[in-house]
């Protein structure tokens, strides 16, 4: 049996998109996103406090990396995962952990702008910097999408794989501090693959860590 430890727009989103892809029998226990996640209980599954946690078959584990690998080895090697010997191994991990590096930006706008909840807790210089850092993400993903003569419809050449649904994430939540309208093929490539039931399956029923759609730059001029 599966069990999926997961918060409303947090990372262990992907988790959940990936366990809808693989049709696989699983269940979600789903947290607020709150110091729920640091009783004893939950640190046993996850030290650090965080999600997304997986049991599965008695054994548990953590870090959405890890997890992606993971599952994609067991349930879909050579379907959403790339094995080693396939020639798109390499691109594969790479792209699969690119989703942090994005996400890490994020996490700090997402703490400037939900977090902090006084004005004078909040720093315009941090906020700037992260979603100028943010772009310059988006931007690898416009080059990787569109460079002649090898434009992708996907993040691998053959096709959609878990690296499309980690970064694809990772966009879904960027999306809240900076837009893709600089970036159209980046945004072809987002709105193709979030029309997939199974990211559609994994977006909040209820509340999540936002509470609009985008934030604005603070402070607005």
């Amino acid at each position: 049996m599966i069990t999926l430890h997961h918060c409303p727009q947090t990372r262990s989103m992907r988790s959940l998109w990936l366990l809808n892809e693989l049709e696989v029998p699983f269940e979600v226990r789903s947290y607020p996103f709150d110091r729920t996640l640091r009783r004893a209980d939950f640190l046993s599954l996850s030290p650090a406090g965080r999600v997304p946690a997986l049991e599965i078959d008695g054994a548990h584990m953590f870090e959405t990396g890890a997890i992606t690998e993971y599952l994609c080895e067991r349930f879909s090697p050579e379907g959403l995962g790339r094995m080693p010997g396939s020639p798109e191994r390499m691109d594969w991990l790479v792209w699969l952990h690119f989703a942090e590096t994005l996400s890490q930006h994020t996490a700090a706008l997402t703490q400037q702008h939900v977090a902090l909840y006084e004005d004078h807790m909040r720093s315009p210089i941090v906020m700037k910097l992260e979603a100028a850092r943010v772009r310059k993400c988006y931007a690898a993903l416009e080059a990787r999408l569109s460079t002649a003569p090898q434009t992708r419809e996907h993040l691998l050449t053959s096709g959609f794989s878990a690296a499309d649904i980690s970064v694809g994430q990772a966009v879904y939540m960027a999306r809240h501090f900076a837009t893709l309208e600089e970036f159209p093929a980046t945004a072809d490539w987002y709105a193709r693959i979030t029309a997939r039931k199974s990211f559609i399956a994994a977006l909040p029923e209820g509340d999540g860590i936002y509470d609009r759609d985008f934030y604005a730059p603070w402070p607005l001029e």
